[in-house]
Formats: structure tokens, sequence, C-alpha cells
């Protein structure tokens, strides 16, 4: 049976009038790469049919077993080895990966690194303290204010131009369309600032901001009825309710929902439209600046996996962590050789996926059983398909308008545009990496068939008839296109997920049992992988005998 036609494919994934255009060029067919997490050893794990064997399996002791080795598994190490667990035997960090970082790793070529997913974190608020203590460690804090504010080396801080926005054949910097904004149009996007700067300072009873990353530090859904009604209705409902009409408006925070959570406007819960916006807002009402890397935070994760060092054991298939008692946790697998290992140790962290980790620890899969709990499971981890594509240039094409700026978006388009790695290091002309985004905001099973529908060449050609619409010369300049198929990139923030998640409590510890992931906030970013993997590993130490300050 014959595939889709390149048109039905860029119709798909692009809209029918991007695909008219392309198909009127010829088509280039660059060499590259396909890239996806081990998809074969994960399903054996979740399909469940290879039996643990009783005889021949080699048996470890440690004090505390990490299992999963993205942001959150390696910050839990991070800070455990700073809390004196120091000794490599002490800590075991087991990934099911070859290569550490989940969402945040990255490649490299012999003209720069590159990120294969997040690529940037906002200067934290001082509320972030473990996050400020790591950057610290980086040597990128170079002072502090009085309010606990980190002042952040400029080298870090994304370079100007930051962002650019492509509308009918010309660039235009910042991504709200101010060309042809008519009076209502800018009236109404002073309205929707008003309406942010609000909730930016709103404070419940405790003097909690509401909008903060961590969300440790935030005031509590729960706690705060404001915050709740927020939760129960989405974005587009909430600007409907307000009269915030105009397509300029509408398509900013839309692209926000995209960016940060792989949703539309009629999907994404209005607390989480607004806390893209809001969690940005300082004290003083001015929007964070951004920290950024040629290979985005693969950055953080690589200093991370430094620091592990040998603790870190990557190819490992963990098949269950099972608690003994209030006092020993076994951890049961295979190493990267293939050989059975148990692990037997005082604590475990388990900082994978809640769809993983049900796998993992059967305690946790009890907790699914039922409709009414599985609903709420499926409301609070609800996941999202992305792909993301490196193309390599030999040379740039031109720009008219706004010049190259480090995130450059069509506004036209239904990707996320593209970010260019040589832009943090000043590098603005010749040979380049541009990385492009783009999520499939479809529900859950239906967008990963769509993501794996097509082959990396189809992806790689979708993603140059997007781009070539802004640069009509871009085919004669690439050499290479990789894909990277992401079908669980991360959990997604629906209409009711916050209530679900307080029904789940999903950080709470079984037994000698701990959990750490940015799906326990409901929100795939770095602050929250960082602050959940610190707060498990204070939690494994005090359990150990050693109780240290807390860096939170």
């Amino acid at each position: 049976m014959a595939g889709p036609s390149r048109r039905e494919l860029l119709t798909t994934f692009l809209g029918a009038s991007a695909a008219l255009v392309a198909c009127r060029k010829p088509s280039a067919r660059p060499v590259g790469e396909l890239l996806a997490p081990d998809f074969a050893r994960a399903h054996r794990l979740i399909k469940d049919d290879a039996p643990f064997p009783r005889e021949g399996v080699r048996e470890e002791r440690t004090r505390v077993a990490v299992v999963g080795g993205g942001p959150a598994g390696l910050s839990a190490a991070w800070r455990l080895r700073r809390g004196g667990l120091d000794r490599s035997e002490d800590v075991r960090v087991l990934e099911l990966e070859a290569t550490a970082g989940g969402t945040s790793r990255s490649g490299e070529s012999p003209v720069t690194r590159y990120p294969w997913g997040a690529h940037y974190v906002p200067v934290p608020a001082p509320e972030a303290r473990a996050l400020i203590a790591l950057l610290d460690e980086l040597g990128v804090v170079e002072g502090r204010a009085p309010d606990g504010s980190p002042t952040i080396a400029e080298g870090v801080l994304c370079r100007a131009p930051e962002e650019r926005l492509y509308y009918r054949g010309l660039w235009y910097e910042g991504l709200y369309l101010h060309a042809g904004a008519s009076r209502e149009d800018l009236a109404q996007l002073r309205r929707f600032r008003d309406e942010i700067g609000k909730w930016a300072r709103f404070r419940d009873a405790s003097g909690r901001r509401a909008f903060v990353a961590p969300l440790s530090a935030a005031a509590a859904t729960r706690d705060a009825p404001a915050l709740a009604a927020l939760d129960a209705l989405s974005m587009g409902a909430w600007m409907d309710a307000r009269g915030l009409t105009s397509p300029r408006l509408r398509w900013l925070v839309d692209y926000g929902c995209r960016d940060d959570y792989g949703l539309s406007l009629a999907d994404a819960s209005a607390w989480a439209g607004i806390f893209y916006f809001a969690a940005r807002l300082g004290e003083g009402g001015r929007s964070a600046p951004l920290m950024t890397w040629p290979e985005g935070n693969g950055r953080l994760v690589r200093h991370l996996a430094t620091v592990a060092g040998e603790r870190l054991r990557t190819g490992w298939l963990v098949r269950s962590v099972v608690a003994r008692g209030e006092r020993e946790v076994v951890v049961e697998g295979w190493d990267a050789a293939g050989a059975p290992v148990r692990l037997i140790a005082e604590r475990a962290i388990v900082a994978t996926p809640r769809f993983v980790a049900r796998h993992l620890v059967p305690a946790l899969r009890e907790l699914s059983l039922g409709p009414a709990a599985a609903a709420d499971e499926s409301l609070a981890f609800d996941y999202g398909a992305w792909v993301v594509a490196n193309a390599h240039l030999r040379d740039r094409p031109g720009a008219r308008g706004c010049p190259f700026a480090w995130d450059n978006v069509l506004y036209e388009s239904p990707s996320l545009g593209y970010v260019v790695a040589t832009h943090q290091s000043g590098r603005d002309h010749g040979s380049t990496v541009w990385t492009w985004y783009y999520a499939l905001t479809d529900p859950g099973r239906e967008a990963r068939e769509k993501l794996l529908s097509a082959t990396r060449e189809q992806w790689a050609d979708v993603a140059l008839a997007d781009l070539g619409r802004a640069h009509a010369e871009l085919s004669g300049m690439v050499e290479r296109v990789d894909v990277f198929r992401w079908g669980h990139a991360m959990s997604r923030p629906r209409v009711g997920q916050r209530a679900a998640l307080a029904r789940r409590a999903p950080a709470t510890p079984m037994g000698p049992i701990h959990f750490a992931h940015t799906d326990l906030s409901g929100l795939a970013l770095f602050e929250e992988a960082h602050d959940h993997g610190v707060r498990a590993a204070e939690e494994a130490l005090a359990a150990v005998g050693l109780v240290t300050p807390s860096v939170r």
C-alpha cells in the first residue's frame, strides 16, 4: 500500500497553503539520522515479557539507588553527593538510555554543540535556592541581590536579538506581531498584560506567589479558590470571558502553550497558560532574562552527569523496584551487558516518568486500579509528542527585516520555529546548526501515531519545507538533517490537571521508595526536575541518618 504523497504529508503537518507553496519547489533529500528513545527496551519493560531469572543473578549493595538518569535523577545524585554520600559505591544512578539527560540531552558536530530538546531556563527567582546553588557551582552566578535573586554572567544570558517573528515576507523583532496591529489589538494586549501582572503579584495567606518555579515554593491550587478556578477552564475560555479576541494576541498565547506544554489554547488549562507568562515576571514586573548555551539545557545535565561520575550507569533496564520492609529496597534488572543484577539499597529514588514508574513499582501500580483512579491518573499524566530536527548548514540564507535571532518563529506555521545553536557564541556568519521544533498537540495516542507515521526523510522534508517559506535559498545550504522523535516528551497541563495531581499526591514516598520527576509537578521544566530531585535526595539522606541543611 502506497504511503502519503508529499503534498498530503505537508498538508497534514504544515497545512494546505504551505503544501501548495512547497510542492512548487524541488525537494532536497539531505542525509541524516533518525534518533529516538530506546523504544524496544522500553516496550520490553512495559509489556512485561522478560521474566527476571531466579539463578545466576549478580547481587550488589548501595545506600541509595536512583532509577532514571534524566535531569531529576541526576539532580538527586548531585544532592546526595553534596549531602555526604560521596563514595562512588554509596549511590547508583541507573539509566535505560546509552546517554543520560532525558529531554535535555544534546548533540555535537565539528561546528557546534546543539540541543535535542529543552534549550533554555529563565534566570531563577529567589525561591529557587537549589537551582541557584547549582548555577553557582557552574560559575555563572556573579552576585546576589538583597532578596536572593542571582546576578548571572553576561555570557550565559541569551544574546540579543533574542526573538523574531516571520510574517508575509518580513522578519519582525519580538514575538508579538506589532506590524499592522489595530488600536483594538494593542488595547487587548495591554489588558492581557495587566491581567498577567495581577496574577504575578498574587499572594496567598502565607505570602507565597501563585506563579513561581519551582512549584514547591508556590501557593497550592487547592488552598486558593481563585487558582482552582483557573485549573477548571481552558486558556481559550479564560480569554473569551475577558473579550480577548484579537487574533494576534491569541496567536501569541497559543504559541506559548504549544511552546512549553505541547497544547493548544483549547486544551491547556488557564492556570498553565497564565503560568507561562506570570512565572517569568519578577517583583518589578520585568520579565526574567533567559539563560542558554549552544547545546541548551544539555550544558546543565552534562555538568550533573560529570558530578555523578562513575555512579552513573547507562544502558540499564530496571525491571522492578520493590520495598522490603521500611529500610530496604530491592532493584532488579539487567546491566548494559545484559547480565541480570539485583541491587539492594537502603533507599531508592524513582526518577522516571509516571507511566514508567507504574511498571517499576507494584505498590504504585495498585493506586491506579479502578475507573476513578485510572481517570485521575490519565488526566494528571497526559503525555505529548514532539519532533526535533537539527539542520546542519554550510552557510546561511539572507534575512529580510530583523536580522537573525536566537529564536526564530514563523507566524503562519504550526511549528515552533527554530533556534540557532551558534547564536550564543557570537558566530553570525558561516556554518551553523538550526534546531527546529514541532509539537503534536493531538490527544496522546493519536499524537504518537502521527509522530511515528513519518520517516526520518519525511520529517526532514517537513522541516525544510517549513523553513523554506522564510528562507527560499535554504535547500542549497543544508548538508544533513537529523531527526529526534519524542513519543512521551512531557506531561501536559490540561484542564483539571492541578486538581488531579493534588488528589494523587504523586511525590509522597512509599516507605523507602521516593519519587522525583517533572511529572510530579505537571510541568516539564528543568526547575521542577531539579527541585524534585533535590527534595527526594534530602528525604533519602534524612532516612539514612545524614541530616544536612536543606538547599531548597
